[in-house]
């Protein structure tokens, strides 16, 4: 009897527990992301302002609008799409926050179902992109 009442209390505190979300500090500033792609690890560098999102991978920069539709989420779509696939607008919702990183879930807009997850780290409050020198 004595652990049936443990384990309902403790079931308590469990389903009490929400993870911390500070997500007006991550709303800008410079991050990293680094994946899995083709068993090789890419790191994607981003600077996100109230408006704008640039993006750094391999050399190439990419810029996307922003809009925060509450603290926790946001739209992006890409400014210069190449394509009808960058036409469609990505949702991303951050999911739980630490003291410099984030963990987010993203999608496009129209198909939840097919959503991804990642971890990003604030690296500064701005932004300092290494562009490709021109000889």
């Amino acid at each position: 009897m004595r652990i049936l009442c443990f384990a309902l209390v403790l079931l308590g505190f469990w389903s009490c527990y929400a993870p911390e979300r500070n997500c007006e500090k991550f709303q800008t500033g410079t991050f990293i992301f680094e994946s899995i792609i083709n068993d090789k690890i890419q790191t994607t560098t981003f600077y996100r302002s109230a408006e704008l999102e640039i993006e750094q991978y391999q050399g190439t920069i990419d810029s996307a609008s922003i809009r925060w539709v509450n603290p926790c989420e946001c739209i992006l779509t890409k400014i210069n799409p190449e394509n009808n696939q960058e036409k469609r607008p990505l949702k991303i919702r951050i999911l739980r926050t630490t003291a410099d990183t984030y963990t987010f879930e993203y999608s496009y807009v129209n198909q939840p179902g097919n959503s991804q997850r990642g971890t990003a780290t604030k690296i500064s409050e701005t932004w300092k992109p290494s562009l490709p020198q021109k000889p």
